[in-house]
């Protein structure tokens, strides 16, 4: 893979947004025997800027996350200083992918308060601006609760707020990327293992805009499914990956989160996975951080899992 600073920081993330566009374009199937090399250079690693437990300015935190292996980040957005970011990507020459939007599990966009609804949709609204101000292109979406009503009211009421956001997504060139999270919606939280991604699919096709997508994260619904099916279904919905380990067979069978590559997730499915639905582009950790060894554990961890290397 070639260092992100053969490339300008905003080239790159223009021709990542363009890759990632075009992804069901590609339709040269994958055979069987190409599938774990497959993400070699076409897939980039970003963390969580809570992740980087580094002391010293904001270009301390990126150097240290390039240091360890890692090819951009991703802060909280609104809530920074974009000049204080806009400096640290230019003297680490390290760029921000993206965002996750704040507040979004506090002020929700299924909420059954209109008022709350109303604040949810200007804090992602401020998000894609300064995301955009920044050089990402995603921000992480938790649509909210679905103990906020019945799945049909939280369904109508999310779309319907979110969508309100989507001319300003589409003005800035920006995805709205929605994370599958144990939120008690799109699935049943108290269900089996063998459920399947439908109600995602079927909630993201609802907005019918190229600017929404999952960032689907493949750790987090092990517990109710495939997750390679799971890719399969999604396929050119997912803009984005997120991932950490987990185990359904700990905590005495009713399963826990763990290091990326612990525990029993199906990591060979899911590459083979990535591989037939062509993707190409960023997958962000989001597991317990640290200082420097604790970041490149977590890299190399990446780079197993996925692949990487060999």
């Amino acid at each position: 893979m070639q260092h992100l600073t053969h490339f300008s920081r905003r080239r790159f993330i223009q021709g990542t947004a363009a890759v990632l566009a075009t992804q069901p374009l590609l339709s040269q199937p994958i055979r069987a025997n190409e599938s774990d090399g497959y993400l070699r250079g076409r897939l980039y690693k970003t963390l969580k800027i809570g992740m980087v437990q580094v002391q010293g300015s904001l270009v301390d935190k990126f150097r240290a996350a390039k240091e360890a292996g890692f090819h951009g980040i991703e802060l909280n957005a609104p809530g920074y200083d974009i000049t204080e970011v806009n400096r640290a990507i230019t003297e680490a020459e390290f760029p921000v992918d993206g965002t996750v939007c704040a507040s979004h599990w506090q002020i929700r966009h299924t909420s059954a308060d209109a008022s709350e609804r109303a604040t949810a949709l200007d804090t992602l609204k401020n998000a894609i601006r300064d995301t955009k101000a920044v050089g990402g292109n995603t921000v992480l979406l938790v649509v909210g609760r679905g103990s906020d009503g019945t799945e049909e009211e939280c369904w109508k009421r999310s779309i319907d707020n979110i969508s309100k956001a989507l001319p300003l997504a589409a003005e800035l060139g920006m995805y709205i990327a929605i994370e599958n999270v144990w939120n008690q919606f799109l699935y049943d939280h108290e269900g089996g293992a063998d459920q399947t991604a439908d109600k995602f699919v079927k909630y993201v096709d609802e907005f019918n805009s190229p600017w929404v997508g999952m960032q689907f994260d493949i750790g987090n619904h092990w517990k109710y499914g495939s997750m390679g099916d799971w890719i399969r279904q999604l396929n050119r919905r997912i803009v984005k990956l997120d991932l950490k380990g987990f185990s359904r067979a700990a905590n005495d069978g009713k399963g826990a989160f763990t290091k990326i590559g612990e525990g029993d997730l199906d990591w060979a499915d899911v590459r083979k996975a990535l591989a037939e639905i062509h993707y190409t582009g960023w997958a962000a950790a989001e597991v317990g951080g640290g200082g420097p060894e604790r970041l490149r554990e977590i890299s190399q961890n990446m780079d197993r899992v996925f692949g990487l290397t060999g």
